[in-house]
């Protein structure tokens, strides 16, 4: 049996519709009266590249801190920053602020845009991606996605979430009010585990549109997002020959002959090391000899010629100048024979006279 929770629950005074849990109230200094009890100090390390920006702005979060009763130190020795509470401190939740205003000026965002976490409505979230891929390439790859062409992917989400975001190394630092921050986690998240950001993008803009119409803020807003389908597109490659299992056998397969048995077999084992020698020489020059046969019938090849029978037959059809060319060397020939008999008549004939005179 489910048992019942709500059964001894009591109404609680902040269990009301009415009430706006996300609302930051604004805090008043006047709402505490003393000092702390204990002093409360947060220290960060920052990289050698940061040590020569952070001695020039120094002075400028130093100033922005004291405003608040902040004490902050710059150690270059060590390469750390720390901040901590003062007797001057009211606010008791500042401290967290200047401990995340040190940790986003380690992780190189510029001081103007890093003062603005000491404001009541601007949270920050540092999400660490460096454990989610481990191939090198894939994660810049990846990491590469959240930036888009010139920018303009993170331009996209920063407009969306209003949240400001750095991409950086192992780490993307955001600022921003909690929704905002709610979503960059989920986009870059996603983002490293091989979902496209363009697809939280589309959706957080059609939620933008809706959250515009009152008219829809009580309706499910399911029917007009898109329902983006999960595409493998690396499919497993079929072999083209499939090799068929044998079917089992307890027993082992048969041993490879070694070297000795296939002497035995063949009688070679038996014989001299003189006659196992004369054997090989023998075997050599009937296999040199057959060598030399190919090479020989493979020259003599080229000079046996093609068979009648090969040659290609003349086509039926020919050109008619080709034609008349043929028709006019036929008469020639005929009218050069016709000459040539009639020569030889004429001296048969004065041959024939000559004799009959004698």
């Amino acid at each position: 049996m489910a048992k019942n929770h709500n059964k001894y629950r009591k109404d609680k005074p902040w269990d009301n519709e009415e009430i706006d849990h996300w609302k930051i109230e604004e805090f008043k200094p006047e709402e505490v009266n003393g000092t702390f009890l204990e002093e409360s100090s947060f220290a960060t390390l920052f990289p050698k590249y940061r040590e020569k920006y952070l001695r020039e702005v120094w002075p400028v979060v130093t100033r922005s801190l004291e405003k608040f009763g902040i004490a902050c130190e710059l150690n270059l020795i060590e390469g750390s920053m720390s901040v901590k509470t003062t007797r001057k401190t009211r606010d008791p939740y500042i401290i967290v602020k200047a401990r995340d205003l040190v940790k986003l000026l380690a992780r190189s965002i510029p001081v103007q845009q890093a003062l603005k976490i000491l404001n009541d409505d601007v949270q920050t979230d540092i999400i660490k991606i460096g454990g989610i891929v481990r191939n090198k390439e894939r994660f810049v790859k990846r990491r590469q996605r959240l930036l888009g062409p010139d920018g303009a992917t993170l331009k996209a989400l920063e407009l969306l979430t209003e949240c400001y975001i750095l991409v950086q190394g192992n780490t993307v630092a955001a600022m921003g009010p909690f929704k905002g921050l709610k979503q960059v986690r989920t986009v870059v998240i996603d983002c490293m585990k091989n979902v496209h950001p363009i697809y939280h993008i589309k959706t957080m803009m059609i939620k933008k549109e809706l959250a515009k119409d009152p008219a829809l803020a009580s309706e499910d807003w399911s029917r007009f997002l898109p329902d983006f389908k999960k595409k493998n597109t690396s499919k497993r490659r079929k072999p083209h020959q499939l090799n068929e299992k044998k079917p089992y056998t307890p027993f082992p397969p048969a041993p490879m002959p070694s070297k000795v048995d296939l002497q035995l077999e063949s009688g070679e084992y038996f014989i001299n090391e003189a006659q196992r020698l004369a054997k090989k020489k023998h075997e050599k020059r009937v296999l040199s000899k057959e060598r030399a046969q190919e090479n020989r019938d493979a020259r003599e090849a080229e000079f046996v010629p093609p068979s009648e029978d090969d040659e290609p037959r003349a086509s039926k059809k020919r050109n008619k100048n080709q034609d008349e060319e043929e028709d006019t060397s036929a008469k020639k020939k005929r009218k050069s024979r016709d000459a040539d008999e009639d020569v030889v008549e004429k001296e048969h004939k004065s041959s024939k006279k000559s004799k009959s005179k004698k």
